[in-house]
């Protein structure tokens, strides 16, 4: 289960564990337009821990996500005009 919510300077994204367990704890997704955080609790420690990435950082876990194992770089192509 998700939420999509639409602050003023970001939209939030909460990924919620749900099924059999053991389950995690929730997935929160900010995206700024100059970067995309991700936090998640520790049990462990009852801290949130907080990840940043860049867009370029974002484009590329998005493209992984769907490549086969090796090592890749996405390349700007110049417009074709017509």
């Amino acid at each position: 289960m998700f939420s999509i919510e639409h602050e003023f300077d970001s939209t939030v994204i909460t990924l919620v564990d749900e099924g059999p367990g053991p389950l995690q704890e929730d997935v929160v997704i900010n995206s700024f337009a100059e970067c995309v955080t991700i936090e998640q609790l520790d049990p462990l420690t009852d801290r949130i821990q907080k990840i940043t990435l860049s867009p370029i950082q974002l484009r590329d876990l998005a493209a992984a996500l769907d490549l086969p194992e090796g090592v890749y770089q996405i390349r700007e192509t110049p417009d074709q005009g017509s």
